[in-house]
C-alpha cells in the first residue's frame, strides 16, 4: 500500500474527503517526525512504537572492491510493532 491508497482508505473509513484525509495522514507523519527529531519515542498502543536508535560506528567491506572502510555513527529512526499489530499479522 503506498500513500494514495492510505489516504483512500482512510476516506472510505472515516467518509471524510479524500482532501481531508491527505490531509490527517500529512498531519500524523508531520507529527511522529518532529517527535522523532527531538528525539521522543512515540507509541501508538496496540499498534506500535516509533524510536530514534544510535548505531555505533564500525568497520566494513566496500562489496565492489573489497576495500575495508569506516562507517560512522548516526541516529536511525527504528519501528517496533506492538503485540495487537503482531497478532493481526500471524
Amino acid at each position: 500500500m503506498n500513500k494514495a491508497k492510505l489516504v483512500e482508505e482512510v476516506a472510505d473509513q472515516t467518509g471524510l474527503t479524500k482532501k481531508a484525509s491527505r490531509e490527517v495522514v500529512d498531519a500524523i507523519i508531520s507529527a511522529i517526525t518532529d517527535s522523532l527529531v527531538r528525539e521522543e519515542r512515540v507509541t501508538l498502543v496496540g499498534f506500535g512504537t516509533f524510536q530514534v536508535m544510535e548505531r555505533k560506528a564500525r568497520r566494513g567491506r566496500n562489496p565492489r572492491t573489497g576495500k575495508e572502510l569506516q562507517i560512522p555513527a548516526k541516529k536511525a529512526p527504528k519501528f517496533k510493532a506492538g503485540r495487537s499489530l503482531r497478532e493481526a499479522v500471524e
